[in-house]
């Protein structure tokens, strides 16, 4: 995660640059507590929970292992820790709820990180949350599966709350994809993707109602009617995001009215209030293409909600260009530090 951590902390420092996104609500963004667990060093993913109201379930990233924590969303304290046994945890970036194909609810964790666009094969894990928050160890069926066109990196996961349907949103440099997932512990699946979505996406969730998803980036988000169709995600509403170094793990409220943030390298919670939900016939649009065959433009529409133009959560050519640069220049600097460090 070296370099990756080096291009996010470069975005962070143009993103004063960038294209200011319009304002999603009239209440600003607040901190909501602190997370004071010195156990939870670096924050990718977060979800809420099912069976436990105003608790939310997050983990770290690679290195942390296989391990969820139950945190308090009012007072960000840990109320308990589960292990999950039987799983590598070779890279876990993120976490969201839903149901297994038995219709039982379950935390989706997926080990899906791959730097290195390497791996034949990533898993998803069901958890089954347990019905009592105490630290335990638990079980899990695990789902492994690959991507039909190769091997990806993703930091993302959207899971309908309602059925047992889950996507994985990968992340490139300037334009990832969302892939539906078989489900079956007999093989190794194979992912099609079902929608081109911009790049560096680095956390997505549903709303517990199931109506909207979000996916974010290092700059901001953007928000959608649900589902992800076989289509380009354009036309989304943008949400500004508080600033936050690494900042990776997004969620919904359980009331689905703000989304709640978290950072690899900060200790703050943050509320950042939601625009009302719209009505179906002006629910932000999902532009329909060829069903399942990955070959979609990903060309700009226009916003049904907002009548404004975007391609992912970081709208614009010059932000593009800028997180561009960034990421150059966070390769030159670990190129450099590696040979200084040599001699």
């Amino acid at each position: 995660m070296r370099l990756a951590r080096l291009a996010a902390v470069c975005a962070a420092a143009v993103c004063v640059l960038a294209p200011a996104a319009p304002a999603a609500a009239a209440d600003d963004p607040s901190v909501v507590c602190r997370f004071s667990d010195e156990r939870l060093t670096e924050i990718s993913g977060m979800t809420w929970s099912a069976r436990h109201p105003g608790v939310y379930w997050l983990h770290n990233d690679s290195g942390g292992g296989p391990y969820l924590y139950a945190v308090d969303g009012t007072t960000c304290e840990t109320l308990a820790r589960i292990r999950v046994d039987g799983i590598g945890a070779r890279d876990l970036e993120a976490v969201a709820t839903g149901v297994d194909p038995s219709g039982d609810p379950v935390l989706w964790l997926g080990d899906i990180g791959d730097n290195r666009d390497s791996w034949p094969e990533v898993r998803l894990h069901a958890v089954r949350e347990p019905a009592e928050l105490v630290d335990q160890q638990v079980r899990a069926t695990t789902y492994r599966f690959t991507y039909a066109d190769g091997s990806h990196n993703a930091e993302a996961l959207l899971a309908s709350p309602s059925r047992a349907d889950v996507w994985v949103v990968t992340k490139q440099l300037a334009r990832g994809g969302v892939w539906r997932v078989p489900l079956s512990t007999s093989s190794v699946s194979t992912a099609r993707r079902v929608a081109t979505v911009g790049g560096l996406i680095t956390d997505a969730a549903v709303s517990p109602d199931g109506s909207r998803f979000v996916l974010r980036d290092y700059l901001g988000a953007q928000l959608f009617a649900w589902p992800p169709r076989n289509a380009s995600v354009d036309g989304g509403t943008s949400i500004p995001l508080p600033a936050q170094p690494q900042g990776e793990a997004i969620t919904f409220t359980a009331d689905g009215s703000a989304l709640l943030v978290a950072s690899e390298s900060d200790d703050a919670l943050w509320s950042v209030p939601l625009p009302a939900a719209p009505p179906s016939s002006s629910a932000p649009s999902v532009t329909e293409s060829s069903p399942d065959d990955g070959t979609s433009s990903g060309a700009p529409t226009t916003s049904a909600a907002s009548g404004s133009t975007t391609s992912g959560p970081m709208s614009g050519p010059l932000a593009w260009l800028l997180v561009g640069a960034a990421a150059a220049g966070a390769i030159g600097i670990a190129v450099y530090a590696s040979r200084h460090h040599r001699h």
